[in-house]
C-alpha cells in the first residue's frame, strides 16, 4: 500500500478544517448580504396591510373631501344652490368611520355590510353674507347640508371558540355631511374689512 494511514489526531484535525468549510462559506455570503442591505439604506420591515391601508385613506379623504373649494361669484339674481350631493363613496366612508367594518382578523372576526342602498337629502342651502377672510380675501361661504341614510344588512362572522355568523338584515344609519364653499365676491362693505 502506497497510502499512508492517519492517526486519531490527523483525523480530527481533518474533520475540523472540512467541517469549518462548510459553514463559513453561507456566512460569508450572509454578512456579504446583510452588509449590502444596510449599506443601500433599504432594509425590508414587514408591514401589515392595515397600517399601509391608513395612510391611503387619510390622503384619499384629504384629496377629494377635506379641502374647502373657492368658486367664482354668484349670479346676481340667480339661485344660488349648491350643485353637487355627496358621492356613495364619501358617505360610505363616513359612515366607516363612525362604525368600522374594516380591521377584523380573517378567519376569527369579521364583518361585512351588504345590500347596500342610499338615500340623500338636502335640508339646509343657504349663503353667508360676504365678509373678509384671511389668505382668501373678500369672500362668501356657501353651506349645504345632506342627511344620508343608509340602509343595509350586516353580517358578523365569528371564528373562534365557536364558529357562528350574526345577520342583521335591517341596518338603518344616518350620516349628515356637510358640503361648504367659498364664492369670491367683488366690493366687500368697508366694516367687514380689516384695517391692516
Amino acid at each position: 500500500m502506497t497510502g499512508k494511514l492517519l492517526n486519531r489526531q490527523e483525523m480530527n484535525v481533518m474533520s475540523r478544517l472540512t467541517s469549518g468549510a462548510l459553514w463559513a462559506q453561507p456566512t460569508a455570503l450572509g454578512l456579504l448580504a446583510m452588509t449590502m442591505v444596510v449599506s443601500t439604506g433599504c432594509l425590508p420591515i414587514p408591514v401589515s396591510p392595515l397600517q399601509q391601508h391608513r395612510p391611503e385613506e387619510k390622503f384619499w379623504n384629504h384629496e377629494r373631501y377635506d379641502r374647502v373649494p373657492i368658486l367664482g361669484p354668484t349670479t346676481a339674481g340667480g339661485p344660488a344652490v349648491a350643485l353637487d350631493p355627496p358621492s356613495d363613496d364619501e358617505i360610505m366612508r363616513a359612515l366607516e368611520r363612525a362604525r368600522p367594518v374594516q380591521g377584523g382578523v380573517p378567519f376569527l372576526w369579521e364583518k361585512q355590510r351588504n345590500n347596500v342602498r342610499i338615500l340623500k337629502e338636502k335640508i339646509a342651502d343657504y349663503i353667508d353674507p360676504p365678509r373678509f377672510y384671511p389668505l382668501i380675501g373678500p369672500a362668501q361661504l356657501h353651506h349645504a347640508h345632506y342627511k344620508c341614510t343608509i340602509y343595509c344588512s350586516e353580517r358578523t362572522i365569528v371564528g373562534y371558540p365557536i364558529p357562528h355568523s350574526l345577520d342583521d338584515m335591517e341596518v338603518i344609519e344616518v350620516i349628515y355631511v356637510d358640503h361648504n364653499h367659498f364664492h369670491m365676491v367683488g366690493d366687500v362693505e368697508p366694516y367687514t374689512t380689516p384695517n391692516l
